[in-house]
């Protein structure tokens, strides 16, 4: 079975990257589309879980 992954990106992640995933036909949300933008790291995986998504982030480290 060749099924593909949705993916939730989280805040930090560029509208860039979120376009170019979905030029390539990849199902993408982001935190700015679902209302989760300042939300907890676990409200994100939580929201990434219930949907059946991968979680993609861009952390630095939070300082």
């Amino acid at each position: 079975m060749n099924k593909k992954r949705a993916i939730a990106l989280d805040k930090r992640v560029s509208n860039a990257i979120a376009k170019g995933l979905r030029m390539r036909g990849i199902d993408v949300t982001m935190s700015s589309e679902k209302e989760l933008m300042g939300v907890s790291d676990e409200e994100q995986l939580a929201y990434a879980l219930l949907q059946g998504r991968v979680i993609f982030t861009f952390d630095d480290g939070d300082r």
